[in-house]
């Protein structure tokens, strides 16, 4: 009995992180990628240390509250989709009061982290939050909820850049809309495994909006990305080791680009892209620093 006792605090933490989406940092770190772009770009590859420890804990506490506020909108889908099924909320593991109070907290979390920013950033964090919010209805009546999703990535870049310059510019422009077509790129790729789940359920997806020409959509949103990185590269007047990430970036699309080509694709091709990318953007944000700095 003593035993069992035990056990349960450690379970029911653990279904708190899985809740927070923290045993899966992918997710997490891909929408962290974009914001430290922002901000190493912005500060010519030294941004202040404290403010990039801002933006870190603000990702990580704004990703939380957007998955629990997901769960709680899809908490009757997710039992029909077999990606989702266990998720707390889905599985009614946790209660959609705990699930409340642990998204308010962590809005509590972020909105005291934007307290440390300049006026305009922290209009932007308040700007953000009806799209994180409103993303998960955005799958029931919008053709192309990937888009909505990467607007909502795309403030990680307008946010962080303005953290450190009080300002928007051009470049940040360039760098906002490189976000937003990578982001649609790879989430159409996420996307991608539960086609059949979501015709079934009846909801929508790019996946299913791009059809039989999902891996073209693809394509195009990665080309895109390179196109507008490298227009980047030249309005920041960035070196080389930019241009050299630019590249791998590109090659490493190409690649994913062909394997969504094939014919009869694995299953967990999809996942592996997904994670893939995550990678992808730490080379591209090594190179914006590099070339930053040489």
């Amino acid at each position: 009995m003593l035993t069992q006792q035990e056990h349960k605090p450690e379970a029911t933490w653990f279904t708190l992180i899985r809740l927070l989406r923290w045993d899966k940092p992918a997710g997490r770190l891909i929408l962290m990628i974009p914001a430290l772009w922002a901000v190493f770009l912005a500060s010519g590859g030294t941004p202040p240390m404290p403010l990039v420890g801002v933006i870190v804990l603000g990702t990580l506490a704004t990703s939380a509250a957007g998955c629990v506020v997901n769960d709680l909108w899809d908490r009757d889908i997710d039992p029909q989709v077999q990606r989702t099924s266990d998720r707390p909320l889905a599985s009614r593991a946790l209660s959609v009061r705990t699930g409340i109070a642990v998204a308010f907290v962590a809005m509590i979390c972020a909105g005291v982290l934007a307290l440390y920013l300049n006026p305009l950033t922290f209009w932007l964090c308040v700007a953000a939050v009806p799209v994180i919010v409103l993303y998960p209805l955005a799958k029931r009546v919008f053709p192309v909820p990937q888009l909505v999703l990467s607007i909502a990535w795309g403030f990680g870049v307008l946010i962080s850049w303005s953290a450190v310059t009080a300002d928007i510019e051009f470049s940040t422009w360039l760098l906002w809309g490189a976000t937003v077509l990578w982001t649609l790129g790879f989430d159409t790729v996420y996307a991608m495994s539960d086609r059949e789940d979501d015709r079934r359920i009846g909801i929508n997806s790019s996946a299913l909006f791009f059809g039989a020409y999902a891996a073209e959509a693809v394509g195009i949103f990665f080309v895109g990305t390179a196109v507008l990185l490298g227009r980047l590269g030249v309005v920041m007047q960035l070196h080389l080791g930019f241009w050299l990430a630019v590249a791998i970036a590109t090659l490493i699309w190409a690649w994913q680009y062909t394997r969504l080509r094939q014919k009869d694709i694995p299953d967990p091709t999809y996942g592996n892209i997904f994670r893939e990318n995550v990678w992808v953007g730490f080379v591209l944000l090594a190179g914006m620093i590099a070339g930053c700095l040489s």
